[in-house]
């Protein structure tokens, strides 16, 4: 099973959403819905970089490498690494 760590925009908020999953497809429609959390109160979230893994063990070890940055710089410089 291939693990992808994905990297969401919402212009309405003005914020990057960082998080992992082995369906990406299910993962942004669940993102888009009306729910509590974080990303639910908007439902305009798009992917704006994605990286893929063969483990759960080091999507999930990526994801929080990306999210101990607290830098949205740092993801800034991600992202246009790889466009």
């Amino acid at each position: 099973m291939e693990y992808c760590v994905y990297i969401l925009f919402s212009k309405i908020k003005n914020r990057y959403y960082v998080g992992y999953t082995f369906n990406l497809e299910e993962r942004i429609v669940r993102h888009n819905q009306k729910s509590k959390g974080f990303t639910g109160s908007t439902n305009d979230w798009e992917i704006v970089y994605t990286e893929k893994y063969d483990s759960k063990e080091k999507a999930h070890n990526r994801e929080l490498q990306i999210k101990s940055w607290k830098s949205r710089i740092k993801i800034i410089e991600l992202i246009s690494k790889k466009e």
